[in-house]
Formats: structure tokens, sequence, C-alpha cells
């Protein structure tokens, strides 16, 4: 299950767009290449997942919307052959940024009962050490 779709792309980018970057045709057959389209789809979807694997269970029981609109802009970026513009360029970091954070646990996804479960711990554990001087050897001098 793909998380975006091509039709979600032209309708977030618009269909020149798609067809700029999709139709690498010599000549030029003015459409866009569903199978380019297909290829960058899947390439953002693989990276989505490499970060989501250690934190949920795959593949997802339903693409939540901003999981959706990260494999859009990614899928966009990977469309790019040369260098993208500006925009394109920081979308597609906040993206990464976005999967990290998700992999990091700091932004969770609306999806139920699919975070693995907990070690149970509810954090850092430490032993001190015995203490040389308490009140009882130290009578007299406190």
């Amino acid at each position: 299950m793909s998380y975006a779709t091509q039709q979600e792309l032209i309708d977030r980018y618009g269909e020149p767009m798609l067809v700029e970057l999709s139709d690498h045709a010599d000549p030029p057959a003015n459409a866009i290449d569903g199978t380019v389209v297909a290829r960058a789809l899947a390439d953002a979807d693989a990276t989505i997942d490499g970060y989501l694997k250690g934190r949920y269970a795959l593949p997802l029981a339903s693409t939540p919307p901003l999981v959706r609109n990260l494999a859009l802009v990614m899928a966009i970026y990977n469309l790019h052959r040369s260098a993208a513009s500006d925009k394109i360029r920081k979308d597609y970091d906040d993206a990464i940024r976005t999967l990290r954070d998700i992999a990091n646990g700091v932004v969770r996804l609306d999806v139920a009962g699919v975070e693995p479960d907990s070690s149970g711990a509810s954090g850092v554990r430490t032993n001190d050490r015995c203490r040389d001087f308490t009140p009882d050897n130290l009578e007299g001098y406190i």
C-alpha cells in the first residue's frame, strides 16, 4: 500500500509540473509517465518505512494525514533529476526532520494500536553507594 497516489500529487502540485518532471521521452510525450511517478512514490514509501519501522508495526492499517503529506513532499523531491527549488528542498528537509521526530517518539502518529509495547521502565534507575559518614558514626562531631 502506497502512502500517496499519483492523483494526490496532481491535486497538490498540478499536472504541468508532473509532466515536466516525469516525461523523459525523446521526443517528449507531453504526458505524465506513470512509471516514473510510481518509482518516486515507492522511494518515498521506503524512506518513510525505514523511519517508522522501529516504532510502528508495518504496514500501517490506514495512512495518517501526516504520513500522506510527508510522502507527497518526498515524492515531488524525488522526481527532480536536477536541483530542486529552494521551497521543495526545504519541504523535503522538514519532512526528514519530522520522520526523525516520529522515530524518536517526539511526534506520535494517530494510528491506534500499532505502537510497540514499551519495556515498562519509567526512566533511569540508579543505585547510590553506601554512605561512609552517617549520623551514627559521626556522633559527637555533628
